[in-house]
């Protein structure tokens, strides 16, 4: 199991744990799997609801993939203070281990103001790498 990464932007807390998946996974046919654990919590005064996101993936080469997306899973949860949203969702790379990041798009409905909240870097690592990349 991976560690916790957690940011902090506008008052909206981003926490991710990362999870390689041997059983999804084929090293011998370049075929690495990882689930994410993301959660929202929203700590300020207002409240915000997402979007819209944007991933960069990259894996141990450098090559990096670009996804956006309305909402997540399916969803464009709507956060009153104090509450958070917790989903699960994966990535599979070609190689042994990576690292993503990326960003959600909120908007805060009261005032339709639209704001960004950064998603953390994380490692995507795996027992079939030399090292992690960070």
């Amino acid at each position: 199991m991976g560690e916790d990464y957690s940011k902090i932007t506008d008052g909206i807390r981003v926490s991710v744990r990362s999870f390689y998946l041997e059983d999804q996974s084929r090293p011998e046919d370049g075929h690495y799997v990882w689930a994410y654990r993301v959660t929202i919590a929203n700590e300020s005064r207002r409240t915000v609801q997402l979007l819209r996101r944007t991933w960069q993936i990259t894996d141990a080469r450098g090559r990096t993939q670009h996804v956006h997306g309305a909402g997540v899973v399916g969803e464009q949860p709507l956060l009153e203070p104090g509450e958070s949203f917790e989903y699960t969702s994966g990535t599979p790379l070609e190689t042994p281990s990576g690292f993503m990041v990326g960003t959600y798009h909120m908007i805060d409905p009261a005032s339709d103001e639209a704001f960004d909240v950064a998603i953390p870097a994380f490692s995507l690592d795996s027992p079939h790498q030399a090292g992690g990349v960070h």
